[in-house]
Order: structure tokens, then C-alpha cells, then sequence
């Protein structure tokens, strides 16, 4: 019988891929996605990705989700409780792991696992030590459509922000830019693919600079 899991969904394209292995496998039941929002701006931590998108993408999966609301200077304290919180919820309905599409960041995973190891709960990381230029080439051939919405400018320039993720983009990345932006060098939004009923219509909007820093391109929702 297939496990029951939670599913770490950031509407990108790590996200994507790991869920498209946990699907093909068949050992998992997914009963939600879980994602961050933060409150003050409505959109998805780290990414800015607004809500509304958010939906639509888990509405075309068909699978349930999860929204854990933090405040825009959330402390680690207030995320971990958030977190917790929403987790014991799931692990008292029967739910022992959460999966992550993480690929090589030790730091990140033994942060993961010791936050779920504290409440009884595993992590399950389906795409963990692939390389990262093949997984980068496999999403796109599988037929996954993405878009950068968020580039660090220490690494990129704004040149590469608001830009589909297909095999032209990953040709111009400097070589010392991870091709599936682990590092945290860019995030992007899937918005069709083999996982998807149905593509998630969208037009981008202004490009901005925040924290003097990163690069967010809006995607609006189109009716």
C-alpha cells in the first residue's frame, strides 16, 4: 500500500521534477503540497510567487495544499513553530514523511531532517545527488515549462530574470552557476508539464530589484 506524504511545494522547477519521480514510483499517496506564503505580500517565501498562481498550480495537479502563512520578517523561531504546527496536523492523521526536492545542499537536508526527526517524521528526497546538468536537460525534455522568477544579481544579471527555462537559458549560464540554480542563484515557476491536467496561463509583469539584491519578474494570472 502506498505511503501517505506530504509533499515541500515551492511552484518551481525542483519541486516539479521530484514530484513527477514520486508520482512514477507509485510507493507514495500525496496528500497535500505545503507551502509557505508570506502573509504581508501574499505570495510564496523566497520565490514572490502570488497565491492565485499558487492555486491555480495545485488545482491542475489535483492535489490538495497546504498554505502555512509567516510574517514577512519571520524569525527561524516563528517559521519552525508555523511549520510544526501545521506538520503535527498531518503526522496525528498518519502522516510520517515529507518530500523534498532538494539535490546536493547537505546543510538544507540535515536542517530538514532534524526539524521532522524533533515531531517523529522523516524526509523522503527523490532527487537527491542527481547531477544537476542532466536533471536540468531531463525536465526540459519531459516536456516541463518553467519560467525564472526570482535571479541573486550577485551571480546573474537582470538579463536572466523573466526568462523561460528551456535549453538556450541554460546555455548562457556562467559555468559557475548551478544549471538548476541550487545554489539559490535563480527560482522559477512551472507552469506546464506531464504532472499538469492543464498549463497555468500567465503574463509577466514588472521587473524589481529588492534588498538590492534579487531580481523578482510578477506574474500576473491571466482569466
Amino acid at each position: 500500500m502506498a505511503e501517505k506524504v506530504l509533499f515541500s511545494w515551492s511552484g518551481g522547477k525542483d519541486s516539479a521534477i521530484a514530484l513527477y519521480e514520486i508520482q512514477k514510483s507509485k510507493s507514495y499517496e500525496i496528500l497535500a503540497l505545503l507551502t509557505t506564503i508570506t502573509e504581508d505580500y501574499d505570495r510564496v517565501s523566497m520565490h514572490g510567487l502570488r497565491r492565485s498562481l499558487l492555486e491555480r498550480q495545485a488545482n491542475s495537479l489535483g492535489i490538495s495544499l497546504e498554505k502555512v502563512f509567516i510574517t514577512k520578517d519571520a524569525s527561524n523561531e516563528e517559521y519552525e513553530s508555523k511549520m510544526k504546527e501545521a506538520l503535527l496536523r498531518y503526522k496525528n492523521a498518519g502522516v510520517h514523511s515529507v518530500v523534498f526536492g532538494d539535490i546536493f545542499l547537505q546543510d538544507v537536508r540535515k536542517y530538514r531532517e532534524e526539524n521532522l526527526s524533533k515531531i517523529g517524521m522523516n524526509g523522503v528526497f527523490p532527487i537527491w545527488r542527481r547531477n544537476t546538468t542532466a536533471l536540468a536537460h531531463t525536465f526540459i525534455d519531459l516536456g516541463f515549462k518553467a519560467v525564472t522568477i526570482c535571479i541573486d544579481s550577485n551571480v546573474l544579471d537582470k538579463r536572466f530574470a523573466a526568462r523561460d527555462f528551456d535549453k538556450q537559458f541554460l546555455s548562457e549560464l556562467p559555468p559557475t552557476v548551478d544549471p538548476c540554480g541550487e545554489n539559490g542563484e535563480f527560482h522559477s515557476f512551472v507552469y506546464d508539464g506531464p504532472i499538469f491536467k492543464e498549463n497555468i496561463l500567465f503574463k509577466k509583469g514588472e521587473i524589481v530589484l529588492r534588498d538590492n539584491r534579487f531580481y523578482y519578474c510578477d506574474l500576473i494570472p491571466i482569466d
